[in-house]
């Protein structure tokens, strides 16, 4: 194989590591069982509007699989509290679409660099790579590490900052803004947001982890 093509290529592989690992955690955070958790913990907030437990994980539960069903915006619209209202109004259902146009393509992308990696591999096998990229994936470790330090660190000193720059990444406008009376607010309340980005940055960094040391080995082992 051509060296300079060989470094490019494990040079990708570095790159496409930490993006790979974040999605991967959010992939996880994105499932019933972290409102469940979350809601649970000692110092999260109750909704002072009268949500109770089990009303928060019924609407959160089904706002989550929202997002990850092939279901239309009608999934959520024909949600009624016992009163009978919307659970969403417009402007909630507007950013619930939008959210989940942005969790589809972050599948799609996840799938994708699943796919590259996979194809990183069968090639490093077949053309007797491994320990280059082993070493590749262990390097990718390091920088995913090196990310999220800095990620955790904005979530100490400004998440508010975070948040909204994070959303003023993926989402139009202050479509995001709500009053806190709305729905999504008393559900997914800034101390959830907070809480994820920090999960998200535990779960990335203890697969990183496991690629530094494990690749490190590998790439040892099979030099």
């Amino acid at each position: 194989m051509n060296k300079t093509l060989l470094r490019i290529g494990l040079g990708l592989v570095t790159l496409i590591i930490p993006f790979f690992l974040i999605m991967s955690a959010v992939r996880v955070l994105i499932q019933p069982w972290y409102p469940r958790f979350e809601y649970r913990t000692p110092d999260f907030p109750p909704d002072p509007y009268g949500f109770t437990l089990a009303d928060r994980l019924k609407w959160a539960g089904l706002s989550i699989e929202y997002l990850t069903n092939d279901a239309d915006i009608s999934f959520l619209a024909d949600l009624r509290l016992q009163d009978g209202n919307p659970l969403f109004n417009e402007r909630e259902l507007s950013h619930m679409l939008d959210v989940k146009i942005v969790v589809q393509k972050m599948y799609q992308a996840w799938n994708i660099l699943a796919v590259a990696l996979l194809a990183a591999f069968g090639l490093a096998w077949l053309g007797k790579r491994l320990p280059e990229l082993a070493g590749a994936l262990a390097n990718g470790g390091k920088l995913t590490i090196t990310l999220i330090v800095c990620v955790l660190a904005l979530v100490a000193v400004s998440f508010d900052w975070l948040f909204t720059m994070f959303h003023r990444l993926f989402f139009t406008g202050n479509t995001w803004i709500f009053l806190y009376s709305d729905s999504l607010i008393r559900l997914f309340p800034i101390p959830f947001w907070r809480d994820a980005f920090i999960w998200m940055g535990v779960l990335t960094i203890g697969t990183a982890v496991l690629l530094i040391v494990f690749g490190g080995r590998a790439a040892r082992q099979t030099a």
